[in-house]
């Protein structure tokens, strides 16, 4: 199955979340937007399956910065636009960051009910996404540091890519204050294993995208 999901978020009581591989079959030799729509209907069968509902998954533009965005109910659209870093602490609200290369970071304070899904690879990382979204949770929402717990998706990694982005992240959470068991990283690198994941550098610029989905369940 195309789908991954990781111990420590499983882990969590009421918390549901994905981490959405290559879905064989489909073409995504083509720009973003497009291969993003031809990957839709298999990634909504996904929400299905984790209780989530379409309408209530917020997305974003992701322009490979540090902005974040609170996302409150329902709209239209569900689209925070220019921004990287989608936050919450509200259990109907669902979260979506696609990647492919980059690394999706699920963050969790399982006391508050919050939660962050971050868009960082190589510049978002540089520009501190991750500890910028914690700093934010512990002041919007009392979140104890000792208590958040973070997740990096699989991401590029050397020799492929001439920056260990990932391994900059986990360091980023340790000086944020983190627990040392609450950081959870990934192995994993996109680039290496095309048959599993997305690689955009890998694949040139014309591939799909790998979608990372989070949010609390509603029997909660």
């Amino acid at each position: 199955m195309w789908v991954e999901t990781f111990r420590a978020l499983s882990e969590i009581e009421g918390l549901a979340h994905a981490f959405v591989q290559r879905v064989p079959g489909i073409d995504v030799v083509t720009g973003k937007e497009q291969a993003i729509e031809r990957l839709r209907f298999d990634h909504d069968l996904i929400l299905v399956g984790l209780g989530m509902d379409r309408s209530c998954l917020w997305t974003a533009e992701q322009v490979h910065g540090a902005d974040l965005a609170w996302c409150s109910g329902v709209d239209e659209q569900c689209d925070q636009g220019a921004v990287d870093g989608l936050l919450t602490a509200e259990r109907e609200v669902n979260l979506g960051i696609y990647v492919a290369d980059c690394c999706a970071v699920y963050v969790v304070d399982a006391e508050h009910q919050a939660i962050a899904l971050l868009h960082s690879g190589k510049c978002g990382t540089e520009l501190g996404i991750v500890p910028r979204a914690i700093d934010e949770m512990c002041e919007q929402y009392g979140s104890d540091r000792k208590k958040i717990v973070v997740q990096l998706s699989p991401c590029i990694r050397p020799p492929w890519y001439e920056v260990d982005f990932a391994a900059t992240i986990v360091e980023q959470c340790r000086s944020a204050g983190l627990l040392e068991g609450n950081i959870h990283g990934s192995e994993a690198c996109t680039a290496t294993q095309v048959d599993r994941y997305y690689s955009y550098r890998r694949e040139q610029g014309k591939t799909g995208r790998m979608l990372a989905v989070m949010g609390w369940r509603e029997e909660f």
